[in-house]
């Protein structure tokens, strides 16, 4: 049998952030699935963890655009996640952009508790401006992990996801009737025209 040094039976658990962001579209929730579907088969204990507010596809699972879905508890805030989460391997973090500033903090102790933390995210907002905690989930993440959907207008990478409705709040939960992911050229135009 040949041994890693992150799957060593002698290895003492160390804790890890990973951070997957991204546009809407761009795959970020499939990624967080994929990964914590990994831990389960490896019978590592898994919590995961999502905003009560989104409640696009399911009150309870944490669901990807595909509707690939996995058992999830959806919390008010970012302590409650601290409190649920003794006695696990994993902890998975879906759409972290909507989390208080103090997930930065459960994030860092979690992982420094030896946990394996893995989150996903918007990193930008419709306007292109970094959004809630994520830029410093990403500053202390041990890796950062950036997808990009396809622009719906030109074919290359998106950049950003491009509001379609009207309002200059920051949080509207929405789908493609609501943004569309466009690169940064498209954005620029995008924002020409209006």
């Amino acid at each position: 049998m040949i041994f890693s040094e992150r799957n060593h039976p002698n290895q003492v658990r160390k804790g890890s952030i990973e951070v997957i962001c991204g546009s809407m579209f761009s795959g970020k929730t499939e990624e967080l699935i994929r990964r914590l579907k990994r831990a389960n088969f490896a019978k590592q204990r898994v919590e995961i963890f999502k905003p009560k507010i989104d409640n696009r596809y399911s009150d309870e699972d944490v669901v990807s655009h595909d509707k690939t879905s996995i058992r999830s508890t959806p919390v008010e805030s970012s302590g409650s996640i601290l409190l649920m989460s003794t006695e696990v391997d994993v902890v998975g973090i879906d759409e972290a952009q909507f989390f208080d500033e103090g997930l930065v903090g459960v994030c860092k102790q979690l992982a420094d508790n030896g946990t394996r933390v893995i989150v996903a995210g918007l990193d930008m907002d419709f306007r292109c401006t970094p959004f809630g905690p994520m830029p410093d989930l990403m500053a202390i993440a041990d890796d950062v992990y950036k997808v990009h959907a396809i622009c719906v207008r030109c074919g290359s990478l998106a950049y950003v996801s491009h509001r379609l409705v009207a309002g200059e709040k920051q949080v509207l939960i929405g789908e493609m009737e609501e943004y569309e992911p466009i690169c940064r050229d498209c954005y620029n135009a995008a924002l020409k025209e209006s």
